[in-house]
């Protein structure tokens, strides 16, 4: 998507970086931005609880303030729904900033993001949705249809247009063998829950019964998230890797025989592979997913019985050639054109009739 849009020639791209992308905890995966950061907002504070995340958003607000102040943006652009988004919103909302979202629509009802993201929606000016129900569903919330764009999970666009690496490139970089395919392991805090991770013994659980290779993924920086960390570091099986960056995270995906957690990538990303996802528990409850998914309690026996149903033969049979709903590929060419051509001004602010009101 930043690649559309910096081939526009009328569209002046700048790029702000925050929270846990300057964290050396979480990666500093700052490192990794192939484009150029007009601001660097360091906001994440070395904190595991509810508290430190309130205080994370306060701290944003700060930085952006100013930051936001001296750019001065047409427009500026958020995606998803983590908690850090509600600062840039908000100082936006003050500033008499048009916002864009993407992603807006979705439902998880087992995670703060599932109000964040509905928050997002109304503070913003233009939408950009990954499937059709989503869009219906910002619609629903009194969104103005000119306004909401159905352009599908931007995320896609990597697995079309990217070049993934090949297992043996794949093994080489993260030094493990995938001879036998591994189970991937993606667990974040249930962040709608005053224990966050009252869900993870269950699955951990289902996790020392299984049979077979796994490799973990550290958690988001929600609360709770060093208790899974530490957690994961002591289980005894499999490698824990802090993170991946998006081109190898996909091209082990692919390589994987599923995936086990309650991360949105079981749900958007491994559909596009054909590959099962065990999701447990409250977080994604509600999103829309593929065939792939096999929904189940945070119930050691009940995880254990869909990882069984994900080996089967013919389920495995029944997920070849299977569509993605997040779309095809296609998300960045349709938001930057629209993020290009899109009316700016007071008229994009006042959310009542259409452009040419």
């Amino acid at each position: 998507m930043l690649r559309e849009l910096s081939e526009h020639s009328d569209v002046d791209l700048r790029l702000i970086a925050m929270g846990p992308h300057l964290s050396p905890e979480f990666g500093s995966t700052v490192r990794e931005i192939e484009f150029t950061i007009d601001s660097r907002i360091e906001c994440l504070l070395s904190s595991d609880t509810d508290v430190g995340m309130a205080k994370t958003i306060g701290v944003a607000v700060l930085g952006l303030a100013d930051c936001l102040d001296r750019m001065r943006p047409d427009l500026l652009l958020v995606i998803a729904d983590r908690y850090e988004m509600l600062a840039p919103a908000s100082v936006a909302l003050a500033l008499r900033i048009p916002l864009a979202h993407i992603e807006g629509g979705e439902v998880s009802e087992g995670a703060i993001d599932d109000a964040v993201r509905n928050a997002l929606t109304k503070l913003s000016h233009v939408h950009f949705t990954s499937t059709e129900k989503a869009r219906s569903r910002v619609i629903a919330m009194g969104e103005e249809p000119w306004r909401v764009h159905c352009a599908g999970a931007p995320s896609l666009d990597h697995l079309r247009r990217g070049v993934l690496l090949t297992r043996e490139e794949v093994e080489r970089r993260l030094e493990i063998h995938l001879s036998v395919p591994p189970a991937l392991v993606a667990f974040h805090p249930t962040t709608i829950a005053r224990d966050t991770n009252r869900e993870a013994g269950a699955l951990y659980d289902a996790l020392a019964a299984m049979e077979g290779p796994l490799v973990f993924c550290y958690p988001n920086a929600d609360a709770g998230s060093r208790e899974l960390m530490e957690r994961a570091r002591a289980f005894g099986r499999g490698r824990v890797f802090v993170n991946l960056d998006p081109v190898l995270y996909w091209s082990l995906l692919r390589c994987c025989e599923m995936t086990i957690g309650n991360s949105s990538s079981g749900v958007m990303e491994a559909a596009s592979f054909g590959i099962p996802a065990i999701d447990v528990g409250l977080r994604q409850y509600g999103r829309e997913r593929g065939i792939n998914v096999l929904s189940a309690p945070a119930d050691a026996m009940a995880i254990l019985a869909c990882i069984a149903q994900a080996r089967g033969a013919a389920f495995r049979r029944s997920l070849v050639g299977m569509a993605n709903p997040y779309g095809e590929g296609h998300a960045a060419e349709r938001i930057a054109q629209v993020l290009s051509t899109v009316p700016l001004g007071e008229q994009l602010l006042r959310k009542a009739g259409s452009p040419a009101n």
